[in-house]
């Protein structure tokens, strides 16, 4: 089972328009609300590909409410804490040539971040206890510590549970910094880290190499680099791969598809230390890329995923 941590979970709304005009009244054509937030979307997509998944993090409120409903609509497992007066919203504009504009709001509070914080702590401590493999993937709510994520880490650590982790800001700076868990951060992410932002895969791949011991305690990065592709740093090796195809559509849960493929693959490998990391990267580009394919994130093409994984080039970096 793979254990999916939300901390600030949303409730994501698509409007489908012709094309955005700022400043006008426009008619939206097409509206879908879903569950949302990045860990949300790993586990939906985990879920879609027959994976055992359980989701949890923090939720509450009327939103909390529509929100666990279109779960358990979906069939994804949840135990989410209700710990939140709300669930926030997202809003993704998708026009129909492709274009996506996104606003998302910053969530909502705990009453007592720290009592918050707490309580997620010993409800994934004692869900790791069932779990192979732990995502932390997403923001944070208001006045929530940074530290949060780095201490979700050092529970798995203390389970025997490998981790992996999509965050930003001071939170990633904590968990590169306490170390213990595969880092998925992305171009801007790591120029966060490393304090410039490189400009070809090469130079991140080589950027990345600064968080691995000896100088840091990140056992490895995926480099997620968009269209150009993407990148696995070990102490040991780097390798990069890009998509056999140019694709087109919404980007927006290519990420969270990524991390999903990187959570199975931790999963099935039950340690850091069995984990095939070519097979990850491979897995990894493909799935992000069928999730290109769908117009909303959480949600990947199968079969172009099936197609496109036999035809993903590794080379060494």
């Amino acid at each position: 089972m793979i254990l999916a941590v939300v901390p600030n979970p949303a409730l994501d709304v698509t409007y489908g328009l012709g094309e955005l005009h700022r400043g006008r009244v426009q008619r939206v054509r097409t509206v879908s609300e879903r569950p949302g937030g990045k860990a949300v979307n790993v586990g939906r997509v985990l879920h879609e590909l027959g994976e055992r998944v359980l989701v949890t993090g923090m939720c509450g409120g009327p939103g909390g409410v529509a929100l666990q409903a279109a779960l358990d609509r979906a069939g994804v497992p949840a135990d989410l804490l209700d710990v939140l007066p709300d669930v926030r919203r997202t809003l993704v504009v998708q026009e129909t040539n492709g274009v996506t504009t996104s606003l998302w709001e910053p969530g909502y509070a705990p009453v007592d971040p720290p009592a918050a914080a707490d309580a997620l702590t010993r409800h994934v401590s004692e869900l790791l206890a069932g779990a192979d493999a732990l995502v932390v993937s997403g923001s944070l709510p208001p006045g929530v510590d940074p530290g949060l994520p780095a201490r979700l880490v050092d529970a798995a650590i203390a389970a025997g549970v490998p981790a992996v982790v999509d965050v930003s800001g001071p939170a990633l700076q904590a968990v590169a910094a306490a170390g213990g868990a595969v880092l998925m951060p992305n171009a801007d992410e790591l120029a966060e880290l490393v304090g410039h932002r490189p400009s070809t895969p090469a130079e991140a791949v080589r950027a990345a190499r600064r968080l691995l011991p000896p100088a840091g305690q990140v056992p490895a990065v995926v480099l997620t680099l968009g269209a150009e592709g993407m990148a696995v740093v070990r102490p040991d090796r780097a390798m990069f791969a890009a998509p056999p195809e140019r694709i087109q559509g919404n980007a927006t849960g290519a990420g969270d598809a990524a991390c999903a493929a990187v959570a199975r693959q931790l999963a099935a490998a039950g340690s850091l230390d069995a984990v095939d990391w070519r097979g990850l990267l491979v897995d990894a580009v493909a799935l992000s890329a069928a999730a290109v394919l769908r117009p909303v994130a959480g949600e990947v093409d199968v079969r172009a995923y099936r197609r496109w994984r036999d035809r993903v080039k590794v080379e060494e970096a």
